[in-house]
This record gives structure tokens, C-alpha cells and sequence, in this order.
């Protein structure tokens, strides 16, 4: 079989671990293909995620590597025997290859902690709120159907027998932000509220008197897996959104996440009652909000 043109964020983060292992080893890539007994133009494509390697291959290599069985090995692994596709893979003659990799990223973590400036985050749309928001990127009818369908199928995460702990801090902005009619808006403020019920989902409003912070840390996601050393951040971008996989770039990020939760409102708590509140937070902001429309 000859070496993919464009392998996906899994294979390509594969690749890019066992290039990492194999240099901090002190091994060169010769060496690498001797083990597996393959030629250097192997190895390379395998560190490029264009080709597989199979699981006794890639278990020597570790073991060549200095990496003794743990979480990472583990991890590892895992990713080298996930090669079927998935069910994003029935959306690839409208969506890109990023819009694939999200959907795989998303799948395959444990966590996945966001923060959304202008939007609510994919992950809690309505079906309403979204087509909205995919005829504004792209108003062609033929597609936007399959945009909405990729998009509320992504959601399936979050209801699986073990799902995604996610925990998202929202910009206020995003609340005022008109995607469809009044009626689309107060259903999906509606909808953010119950999805905070959900025992893995955590909201929290970033309110405007909050300061700057928000807007200069912008939009990311960091998708957390069994080992944090194969945690990935996205960047997200109206084009081209970025992909950070060294650890201390995540390491980074995990740390701004955990400063816009202390400077966000308390997390939305559906269970408690409006007139118990003793103090401003995020379920009575997204209240004010949708009651206003």
C-alpha cells in the first residue's frame, strides 16, 4: 500500500511521539529500521504518520525506545490499533480533513476542556442554532444539511457509557450573539442549560466586567487523553485551525484554562433555585440573557 497524502491528526501524533522517543533513545533512524527490520524511507514515513506500524513493530520499537510499559505506552498502543474508520469518515465528501481529525480528537478523549469567545460551542447546539450558524460559513442548501448532521453527531460523546467530562467557559459575548431568530436563540440558551445537567458537563459564563483576558487568550480547545502526555490543544481558527502537541505548549494552556475558570462566574448548577441565589453566576447571567430576547 502506498504512503498516505494526508494522514489524520492520529496517525500524524503517533509519528510524531516515536520520532520524539527515538531521538531522546539516541537512536538513528538506520537503526530504527533495523528493528523492525525495514529500510530508513519506512521509518521515516512511519514518523510522518503516512504508513502503519504494526503492533509487534511498534512494541519492539518501544521497547527500543526506553519506553517501559505505562500510560504512554499504553497510549501509544491504543492509537496504532484504532485503523478503522470512524463515522466521520461517511462526512469526508463535504467536510475537511481538520473537521475529520476534530471529530476523531473529540472520540478518542477522556476530557475535553473549551473556551468559546463569539459561539456556543459545537458540542451543546441545538439543531436550529446550528444550521444558522452553518449557513452564515456556508449557504449552499446541499450542504448545510450534512454540516448540521457532522456537527450534532459529534455530541454523541457526551451520552456514550463512558462519556467526555467536558468543561467549557463561555464569553458572555457568545450569549449575545445572534445565530437565527430570537426564538433559535432563547431554545439554545435553553439547551446550554440543560446540557450543564448532564453529570460530565461543566459550564461557566466569562462575564464582560471580567476583563481582557478572555479575548486575549481567545478560543482553544485541549483534548485530554489517559496520559497527559498526549493531551492536544486546537487552536481554533476561522481557516487552517492550529494543532499543538508538545507538552509544554499544553502544559501552557491548561494553565490559561485554569485562570479563565477562576475568573469566570461559578459553573451553572440547573439544580439550584433563581431566587436562592446569593450571588451572581453563570446559570442567572444565561437567564437574564434568554428572558431578555
Amino acid at each position: 500500500m502506498p504512503p498516505r497524502s494526508q494522514p489524520s491528526e492520529r496517525q500524524r501524533r503517533l509519528g510524531v511521539e516515536l520520532r520524539k522517543l527515538r531521538i531522546g533513545a539516541g537512536l538513528s533512524g538506520d537503526q530504527a529500521a533495523a528493528i523492525i527490520d525495514a529500510d530508513r524511507q519506512r521509518v521515516s514515513n512511519i514518523e510522518a504518520g503516512r504508513v502503519d506500524v504494526p503492533r509487534n513493530g511498534l512494541h519492539k520499537l518501544l521497547r527500543a525506545y526506553g519506553c517501559s510499559e505505562g500510560p504512554l505506552f499504553e497510549g501509544l498502543m491504543a492509537m496504532a490499533q484504532d485503523r478503522g474508520k470512524g463515522w466521520w469518515d461517511s462526512y469526508a465528501d463535504v467536510m475537511g480533513r481538520p473537521a475529520l481529525d476534530l471529530a476523531e480528537l473529540e472520540s478518542q478523549s477522556v476530557s475535553i476542556r473549551s473556551h468559546e469567545l463569539l459561539l456556543i460551542p459545537g458540542l451543546f447546539q441545538t439543531v436550529d442554532y446550528a444550521r444558522a450558524v452553518c449557513e452564515t460559513a456556508d449557504g449552499r442548501e446541499e450542504v448545510v444539511g450534512r454540516y448540521v448532521e457532522f456537527r450534532i453527531a459529534r455530541q454523541q460523546i457526551l451520552y456514550r457509557d463512558t462519556p467526555v467530562a467536558c468543561h467549557a467557559v463561555i464569553h458572555e459575548a457568545a450569549l449575545h450573539t445572534r445565530a437565527g431568530s430570537p426564538r433559535t436563540m432563547r431554545q439554545q440558551l435553553s439547551r446550554l442549560i440543560e446540557m450543564a445537567r448532564l453529570p460530565n458537563v461543566t459550564v461557566q459564563i466569562f462575564p464582560f466586567e471580567a476583563g481582557a483576558y478572555s479575548a486575549i487568550s481567545r478560543a482553544f480547545v485541549i483534548f485530554g487523553r489517559a496520559t497527559p502526555d498526549l493531551d492536544t490543544v486546537r487552536l481554533e481558527r476561522p481557516v487552517n485551525s492550529a494543532v499543538l502537541r508538545d507538552e509544554d505548549q499544553a502544559g501552557k494552556y491548561k494553565r490559561i484554562f485554569d485562570k479563565l475558570t477562576e475568573l469566570a462566574l461559578p459553573p451553572v448548577d440547573p439544580d439550584t433555585r433563581p431566587e436562592s441565589h446569593e450571588a451572581r453566576d453563570s446559570l442567572s447571567l444565561i437567564q437574564h440573557v434568554m428572558y431578555a430576547l
